[in-house]
């Protein structure tokens, strides 16, 4: 890694543990994201360049009483460059300094949901069902157990568990906020292996959440070897041990779509938006299951769901802000129109080797 890349890592790294709070702070450090330090104060924000929008990654990360003077000289270094700025899951402190503002819009664009781990066991012990996935797994003769950082890091194990999980997807690789490549850059991550018969089959990589003394659940990994439970295993064990360790935040992340939150929030998105989400929900199980993902969320009983939204300083959300963040999320050197492509090429394939399949 070039020095200047290191150098900025470190610092945004930093910057992340002192002041981490957006429930996606600690991904600005994955791959691919570009810097922006605030030049008159201690802040960061991690964000990705398309079509003169600079989609970042949540809120600038700093001092709470300094939000406010960060996002307005990040948005002024924007301007200065012709872009506007575009902030992908927005939290509450930014959304209350923005949203309703009338140079700024939202879109909603999902929700995630929120546990206090503490209360994990009075779950657990109220609803059989998971109880059930639990002794699943148990009975197979899968155990959870938590990997140190420097066992897990690289691990061909792990890998093969991912490149496996991968091939179930209807979407290529992902990245921005829902990186897949972790492995090689877990620093103060968490990760809990499922192992079985002493081989790796899955694993769950938390990362931290600093100043919510919580924890993010990026990656829930299951290999082919992995019994039915072994994903309600894992988060078990992770959700205990953070308990124990004194968090009180734990959330899955973003599930696409999901009105789950809708009520808690008033924004209202525009016609086009609407319509262009409902063809999505409607047509994109070929790629992608949002509502079987929204359903796996919610069956773990969540306190509450908090909304994901996408904040923009323009009077209406625009579909080219909408086209940015889509790029952010399939790489920098894969267009969306190239990522739906590929995504459409295995699907169909999928379904040739389906049908073959079925004439043998």
């Amino acid at each position: 890694m070039p020095d200047a890349i290191a150098s900025n890592l470190a610092r945004a790294r930093a910057l992340v543990l002192r002041y981490g709070w957006n429930a996606t702070a600690y991904q600005i450090l994955n791959p691919g994201i570009r810097y922006w330090f605030w030049a008159d104060g201690d802040a960061v924000v991690g964000y990705f360049k398309a079509w003169r929008v600079w989609v970042a990654a949540g809120a600038p990360i700093c001092a709470p009483e300094t939000l406010d003077a960060a996002a307005a000289a990040f948005e002024a270094e924007a301007a200065a460059h012709g872009a506007r700025v575009c902030y992908f899951g927005a939290d509450a402190r930014l959304r209350a300094l923005r949203a309703g503002h009338p140079g700024f819009s939202e879109m909603l664009l999902g929700a995630q949901p929120v546990w206090d781990p503490a209360r994990w066991p009075d779950i657990i012990a109220n609803k059989a069902s998971l109880r059930a996935q639990l002794n699943r797994a148990r009975n197979k003769g899968t155990e959870a157990v938590e990997w140190s950082v420097e066992r897990a890091h690289d691990h061909p194990a792990l890998h093969r568990c991912l490149a496996e999980w991968l091939q179930t997807r209807g979407l290529p690789a992902m990245h921005f906020l829902i990186e897949t490549e972790t492995l090689e850059h877990l620093m103060d991550r968490r990760v809990f292996v499922a192992e079985r018969g002493g081989e790796a089959v899955a694993f769950l990589v938390a990362s931290p959440i600093p100043a919510r003394q919580g924890w993010l659940v990026e990656q829930l990994v299951r290999g082919f070897d992995a019994p039915n439970g072994t994903a309600t295993l894992l988060l078990d064990a992770a959700m205990r041990a953070v308990a124990d360790d004194g968090a009180d935040y734990l959330t899955l992340g973003l599930s696409p779509l999901s009105t789950r939150a809708k009520t808690a929030i008033d924004v209202e998105n525009p016609l086009w938006l609407r319509l262009a989400l409902g063809w999505v929900r409607a047509h994109g199980r070929r790629f992608y299951d949002f509502e079987g993902l929204d359903r796996f969320k919610a069956k773990f009983l969540p306190d509450h769901w908090d909304p994901i939204t996408a904040l923009t300083n323009e009077r209406t959300p625009s579909p080219i802000t909408l086209h940015a963040i889509a790029d952010a999320f399939s790489g920098e050197a894969v267009s969306p129109a190239a990522f739906l492509g590929r995504a459409l090429a295995d699907a169909l394939g999928q379904e040739v080797r389906t049908l073959w399949g079925l004439r043998g």
